[in-house]
């Protein structure tokens, strides 16, 4: 007798409530959260140098998840949500 064996699991669902964007950049802190891959520390470091000459932003902080595969782990996001007015998030590879 064989015996099949089903990898698949249930859809796990999650509500997801976003926020309303801020009308401007002027003044705000911004978060740059990078996966670890490759160059994306890089990307967005020019990304907030941009954010920050062209749209006045205040300041910005990189902030790294402990992996590309994975969302960014509670204590970060309770970091950031302390820390930051808004958020970018990149990928590099």
């Amino acid at each position: 007798m064989i015996e099949l064996l089903d990898p698949t699991t249930g859809v796990a669902s999650q509500t997801i409530a976003y926020v309303d964007r801020p009308a401007s950049l002027e003044g705000k802190r911004v978060g740059l959260i990078e996966n670890t891959k490759f160059n994306s520390d890089r990307l967005l470091a020019k990304i907030g140098d941009i954010l920050k000459s062209e749209y006045g932003v205040a300041e910005w902080r990189m902030y790294r998840k402990h992996n590309a595969s994975v969302p960014a782990h509670e204590e970060l996001i309770a970091e950031i949500r302390k820390s930051c007015d808004a958020i970018v998030a990149g990928i590099g590879d």
